[in-house]
């Protein structure tokens, strides 16, 4: 048998029709099609740069012979059963940092006892229908808390920026290995799906488990214990202490474990974050527009993505969190908060398409707030949405403006068709956002429909708002050990303290912190 490796550069048809890429293929190579006995796609991306749309591709070629087992594309880690007298180490958190800190505990001899404040996976459905419909929002289990965390029920995008891809491609094969499909080794933009997403972490939970670790839902960390200097364990809600080296990996939106860490004068920062809005287009409008075509994206190409930046005023402006053929999701954590977010089905299917598209916000943007200290810009966040909740009159029905209104400063007569399932009502969020927010908002929507032929429309709405784009504070810790910068034994981890933004770069974070913690333990 004998293997080849080919980059190719191929219309979305060849790339998208079997037979027609083998044609391609045995035409290159300059033999006889039936000698391919496997043609795998190994690295796939789309370059719609131009007006001709193609498509990457790395491909493996097998003549004569079927692959071999030890060809595949996976390489699966290996879990073993833990030992009965194995060290413990708490993680506190079942968000993808906690689950994958859990993961490398068990890889490093270590049983993880991971304490969630919200339900399963499974669980936290009800509750975020209940959201929905009836506009309550359970504190303990919604769209940001509960098993998977905010990732889980939000977008199931794997697409990082980090340049590690040792890393990457290991967060990836996990993922693979508990149920998500091989298409995420294989996509530049791997997305595995809000609907997938949960049996995938359902199969994490149930490694743990089976490995010997502990999984407790339902059991919020009320605080730390601290002796002479060292983390010694937690106490949780129900008053119980379990002893052990803490990872400290809660998430963005855990405001009560903030408040706790600076009422215990644990050190903690302000740390800028990105506020704004939830962009919604019909999705065969943003098909014709980045795939340059009138038809759209056609049979072979898949709802189009896009991303957008500049700088207004000395701040970024950009689009975060994409999501083609999704919906807008309600995220609040609390009563009296407004706040949305995006998702996607694996199928990319609905017809409408999202986006974040938020201002970033530094601390010394926050002078009026700097009574509050290293919570001025969580108090900033909260604000923004107690404002819109109050415009809704404590619903989640959600504030709205068409794009162009809001741009030309102006109320909204009408509003366009939205995947927002508790609904939208005019709204004037130019005025709802911050002035210094709303103003740079309004310049960077004009420069992305100078640069993006349709962006800039009337068809489209802006929903608000959008906050929970990262962690108002970060804590800090050890660049090398990773722990607390004043207390040993904790390990701030992931978006919540920090250190992440998104699935694949908190997963990367929890394997950290608990490689860290475990050199530690076996000293």
């Amino acid at each position: 048998m004998s293997k080849t490796t080919l980059q190719l550069r191929v219309d979305p048809e060849t790339a998208g029709t079997r037979l027609r890429l083998l044609a391609d293929v045995s035409t290159r190579m300059g033999v006889d099609v039936n000698r391919i006995k496997e043609l795998r796609i190994v690295k796939r991306s789309i370059d719609a740069r131009q007006r001709r749309v193609m498509v990457n591709l790395t491909v493996d070629v097998f003549l004569d012979s079927e692959p071999r087992p030890d060809d595949s594309i996976l390489s699966p880690v290996e879990y073993r059963e833990l030992p009965a007298d194995a060290p413990s180490a708490i993680v506190v958190g079942a968000g993808p940092a906690g689950l994958f800190a859990s993961l490398r505990l068990i890889e490093e001899g270590i049983r993880p006892i991971l304490l969630e404040r919200g339900k399963s996976v499974e669980d936290r459905s009800k509750d975020m229908a209940r959201l929905s419909r009836e506009n309550v929002v359970d504190p303990d289990s919604n769209y940001c808390f509960g098993e998977g965390g905010a990732g889980a029920y939000s977008d199931g995008k794997l697409y990082t920026r980090s340049k590690k891809r040792g890393p990457v491609e290991k967060i990836l094969n996990v993922l693979v290995q508990h149920g998500a499909k091989e298409d995420i080794l294989v996509d530049a933009h791997p997305h595995i799906g809000t609907d997938r997403l949960p049996q995938v972490i359902r199969g994490i939970r149930e490694r743990i488990i089976k490995c010997g670790g502990e999984v407790r839902f339902q059991t919020r960390v009320e605080r730390l214990v601290i002796e002479a200097g060292r983390v010694k364990g937690v106490v949780t809600a129900s008053g119980e202490e379990i002893n052990g080296p803490v990872i400290l990996a809660t998430g963005h939106s855990a405001r009560d474990v903030y408040r706790r860490l600076e009422e215990d004068k644990i050190k903690i920062e302000p740390k800028g974050i990105a506020v704004g809005v939830r962009v919604e287009h019909p999705q065969e409008l943003i098909d014709r527009m980045q795939y340059h075509s009138p038809k759209g994206r056609g049979k072979f190409l898949p709802p189009a993505e896009y991303s957008m930046l500049t700088r207004v005023g000395g701040r970024g402006v950009y689009s975060f969190c994409m999501c083609p053929g999704g919906f807008i999701i309600p995220a609040a954590t609390s009563p009296g908060q407004l706040v949305v977010n995006g998702m996607s089905p694996a199928s990319r299917g609905t017809k409408w398409a999202n986006s974040g598209m938020v201002v970033e916000v530094l601390p010394e943007d926050l002078s009026e707030y700097d009574n509050y200290g290293n919570l001025k810009v969580m108090k900033f966040q909260e604000d923004i949405e107690a404002r819109f909740s109050k415009d809704a009159e404590g619903t989640q029905n959600a504030p709205a403006q068409r794009l162009t209104d809001f741009v030309e400063g102006r109320d909204s007569a009408s509003l366009p068709s939205t995947s927002y399932a508790p609904g939208i009502h005019p709204a004037r969020l130019d005025k709802l956002l911050p002035g210094f927010v709303a103003d740079r908002l309004r310049e960077g929507f004009r420069e992305f429909g100078r640069k993006s032929r349709g962006y800039l429309t009337r068809e489209a709405a802006v929903i608000g708002a959008e906050t929970r784009t990262s962690s108002p504070v970060r804590i800090p810790r050890d660049s090398e050990k990773l722990t607390h910068i004043e207390i040993d034994g904790l390990y701030p981890c992931g978006e919540g303290a920090g250190y992440a933004g998104g699935i694949v770069s908190a997963a990367i974070d929890g394997d950290r912190c608990a490689a860290s913690l475990a050199s530690v333990v076996k000293e």
